[in-house]
């Protein structure tokens, strides 16, 4: 069997691996759809180490095989990918704070024991049980491979304390920013703005419900002004994942209001630190998410509170991995979430 690697700069390898199987507490997956995420574009633009346990870490599928010590799952569910469920055990999760438990945050990394020497970009995969939860049952499969980047948007917006009727700005319209736009107007904003500078993906955003679509810039600056009668925003949040973006956001937001950290740029941010304090600026952050929010997220894209469809804008084979990632890290491409079919 063969999975992608990314292996340094603009360099995919197919590598070879045995045919998992599973562990006694595992299970083994039969991928359906893989999702490319916006780190895999990274670690494929800048070069730098990748876990190859994350390379390819949105996936949805079908077991083929279950551990003997496994109870709750059978060959033939559809599962997608989550993170283990707090273990109760931990230094966290003895103190009260189950939401960090580490157990489940090395989880999100691919940094636990016994994490798959690869990601989903592979016919199967064996992990283990605890990190699959079966899949909505409402949910195609191309819904079901977009449930975790769902999930992280759905994590951040759920952390930043948005409030009814809130003026609130996206910075950036990919995945992860058409997410957490439609969260946001899910969660009661009066007013969502994006600031996105690709015409394609503005309109996206625009028919995903954004009030307000606008270049960055001088443009998005007056508009804010405009619609907050100078004030700036209540919250703005963070997703393009880019150095730049971070002090773009809190000049976007009013004296008293909120930034949201979700886009995570790979170098370090210039920031004006005297324009952080004369705001106060309030500061939140979202790193992956909890176990038990996938769950919650299924749900609201079974019932159509959130829309997938759109977001979906190609399918390709394992073999068109390679050029599907440099059009992503182009910088130009006008795809937005591409899915990985292994059996094509």
């Amino acid at each position: 069997m063969f999975a992608a690697l990314i292996t340094g700069k603009g360099s995919l390898e197919m590598v070879e691996f045995p045919d998992p199987s599973p562990a006694a507490n595992g299970v083994v997956v039969d991928i359906a759809f893989c999702g490319i995420c916006g780190t895999d574009i990274h670690a494929y633009q800048n070069g730098q180490p990748y876990n190859p346990a994350i390379c390819g870490h949105e996936w949805t599928g079908t077991l083929s095989a279950v551990g003997a010590e496994v109870k709750g799952l059978s060959d033939g569910d559809r599962v997608v990918v989550a993170v283990a469920p707090a273990c109760g055990r931990c230094a966290p999760c003895r103190a009260g704070q189950a939401d960090r438990c580490m157990v489940s945050f090395l989880s999100a990394l691919g940094r636990e024991p016994g994490s798959p020497p690869h990601g989903g970009f592979a016919p199967r995969i064996a992990v283990a049980a605890s990190r699959v939860v079966k899949a909505h049952a409402g949910l195609s499969d191309e819904q079901a491979a977009q449930v975790e980047p769902t999930t992280v948007a759905f994590h951040a917006v759920r952390r930043s304390g948005i409030r009814l009727g809130d003026i609130a700005v996206v910075q950036g319209a990919g995945p992860i920013g058409l997410g957490t736009m439609q969260w946001v107007k899910a969660a009661g904003a009066g007013v969502v703005v994006v600031v996105e500078p690709n015409e394609q993906r503005r309109s996206l955003a625009a028919e995903l419900g954004a009030h307000h679509c606008v270049e960055p810039g001088a443009a998005a600056d007056e508009l804010v002004k405009e619609l907050t009668h100078g004030l700036g925003a209540d919250i703005v949040y963070e997703c393009v994942g880019r150095p730049f973006a971070v002090q773009s956001a809190v000049d976007l937001a009013r004296r008293g209001g909120s930034m949201c950290l979700i886009g995570l740029a790979d170098q370090d941010a210039p920031i004006s630190p005297s324009s952080w304090l004369i705001k106060e600026i309030q500061v939140s952050s979202a790193l992956a998410y909890n176990h038990e929010e996938f769950d919650m997220v299924m749900g609201m894209i079974a019932d159509g509170r959130f829309r997938t469809e759109p977001l979906h804008s190609s399918t390709v084979s394992l073999g068109d991995l390679d050029a599907a990632l440099a059009d992503l890290a182009s910088g130009v491409s006008t795809q937005t979430k591409v899915l990985v079919d292994p059996r094509l």
